[in-house]
């Protein structure tokens, strides 16, 4: 790898271990074995080196998280909508103490938007992308076939998703399995009949 791959892995690393705001950029150059020129060089500033950290943290959750997966994991979900629910949702869930770190990375960097509109502006479009990816990964709804249907469909998920990490970070023993979420969708739609 070259010092721009270096730098965006020790900064990774950095943000999972340290969180967004104690991160240094001489913690980074410590754990990617470069110098601090090569933050500036690359990335123009520390804070540009960190968003694009975050960004591909998340993603690259979103591609482990994703029952359908892509290219080679990609694994066929069940035709049944339930049951396609239902394992999504276990496939999230078996993550959640793997994925620990990135979520409360995540809580962090909610909690500063509302003073770093830099930061803001920079996960606003990846959002909505990875709304899209969630709908594709989660359910194999085909973005580009069904826009609107996989738009919906993933601000769903990513709803869910929040929601129950976060439940998962206060509380594992109380948090919802796939087996309560799939009992909860199913009381939802009878309901809403």
């Amino acid at each position: 790898m070259g010092h721009k791959e270096d730098l965006l892995e020790g900064a990774k690393r950095c943000l999972l271990e340290k969180g967004y705001g104690r991160t240094t950029a001489r913690d980074i150059v410590a754990a990617s074995g470069t110098n601090l020129a090569s933050i500036g060089y690359h990335y123009g500033s520390k804070d540009a080196l960190l968003q694009q950290a975050f960004l591909a943290l998340t993603e690259e959750w979103g591609g482990r998280a994703g029952a359908a997966g892509t290219g080679e994991d990609r694994r066929e979900l069940p035709a049944d909508p339930y049951a396609r629910f239902h394992a999504v949702w276990e496939q999230v869930i078996a993550a959640a103490g793997a994925s620990r770190p990135l979520w409360k990375l995540q809580t962090e960097v909610v909690t500063r938007l509302d003073d770093d509109e830099k930061l803001r502006d920079a996960i606003k479009e990846p959002q909505r992308e990875g709304r899209l990816g969630m709908a594709e990964g989660f359910l194999g709804i085909d973005p580009e076939a069904e826009p609107e249907k996989a738009r919906v469909a993933g601000l769903l998920c990513q709803a869910l998703a929040t929601g129950v990490m976060i439940q998962w970070m206060v509380d594992p023993e109380t948090a919802p399995s796939a087996d309560d979420l799939t009992a909860g969708l199913r009381v939802l739609m009878a309901e809403g009949s």
